[in-house]
Protein backbone atom coordinates (compact mmCIF):
# COMPACT_ATOMS: atom_id res chain seq x y z
CA UNK A 1 0.00 0.00 0.00
CA UNK A 2 1.22 3.53 -1.48
CA UNK A 3 0.66 6.07 1.34
CA UNK A 4 2.38 9.45 -0.44
CA UNK A 5 0.64 12.30 1.28
CA UNK A 6 -0.97 13.03 4.67
CA UNK A 7 -3.96 12.17 4.06
CA UNK A 8 -3.65 8.77 2.85
CA UNK A 9 -1.41 7.68 5.37
CA UNK A 10 -4.12 9.20 8.03
CA UNK A 11 -6.73 7.15 6.21
CA UNK A 12 -4.92 3.99 6.47
CA UNK A 13 -3.94 4.61 9.87
CA UNK A 14 -8.02 4.64 10.96
CA UNK A 15 -8.96 1.67 8.42
CA UNK A 16 -6.07 -0.22 10.60
CA UNK A 17 -7.31 0.95 14.04
CA UNK A 18 -10.65 0.27 13.41
CA UNK A 19 -9.78 -3.20 11.90
CA UNK A 20 -8.48 -3.52 15.25
CA UNK A 21 -11.74 -2.41 16.80
CA UNK A 22 -9.47 0.40 18.70
CA UNK A 23 -10.92 3.58 19.90
CA UNK A 24 -8.51 6.88 19.21
CA UNK A 25 -8.28 7.31 23.06
CA UNK A 26 -6.49 3.71 22.99
CA UNK A 27 -4.08 4.85 20.63
CA UNK A 28 -3.34 7.78 22.54
CA UNK A 29 -2.72 6.54 25.24
CA UNK A 30 -0.13 4.01 24.08
CA UNK A 31 1.88 6.52 21.93
CA UNK A 32 1.54 9.37 24.47
CA UNK A 33 -0.30 12.16 22.79
CA UNK A 34 -4.05 13.46 23.76
CA UNK A 35 -6.87 11.75 21.65
CA UNK A 36 -7.00 14.95 19.11
CA UNK A 37 -4.00 14.51 17.77
CA UNK A 38 -4.92 11.16 16.67
CA UNK A 39 -7.75 12.56 15.25
CA UNK A 40 -5.84 14.82 13.28
CA UNK A 41 -3.42 12.15 11.97
CA UNK A 42 -5.93 10.47 10.60
CA UNK A 43 -7.96 13.50 9.17
CA UNK A 44 -4.54 13.90 7.04
CA UNK A 45 -3.84 17.19 8.83
CA UNK A 46 0.02 18.01 7.57
CA UNK A 47 1.11 19.24 11.29
CA UNK A 48 1.49 16.18 13.42
CA UNK A 49 5.28 15.53 14.01
CA UNK A 50 6.62 12.36 12.23
CA UNK A 51 7.59 10.93 15.44
CA UNK A 52 4.07 10.63 16.25
CA UNK A 53 2.88 9.53 13.20
CA UNK A 54 5.49 6.76 12.88
CA UNK A 55 4.35 5.98 16.86
CA UNK A 56 1.02 5.41 16.05
CA UNK A 57 1.71 3.52 12.85
CA UNK A 58 3.93 1.21 15.14
CA UNK A 59 0.56 1.15 17.73
CA UNK A 60 -1.98 -0.46 14.87
CA UNK A 61 0.23 -2.50 13.63
CA UNK A 62 1.66 -1.21 10.33
CA UNK A 63 5.27 -0.61 9.45
CA UNK A 64 6.80 2.20 7.40
CA UNK A 65 9.01 1.07 4.17
CA UNK A 66 11.04 3.41 2.54
CA UNK A 67 11.95 2.78 -1.64
CA UNK A 68 13.21 4.30 -4.12
CA UNK A 69 11.03 5.40 -6.95
CA UNK A 70 11.39 4.61 -10.39
CA UNK A 71 12.24 7.09 -12.30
Amino acid sequence: MNQADPPSFGAAIRAQRRALRLSQDAVAEVIGVNRRVVGELERGKGSVRLEIALAAARAVGLDIKLEARDR
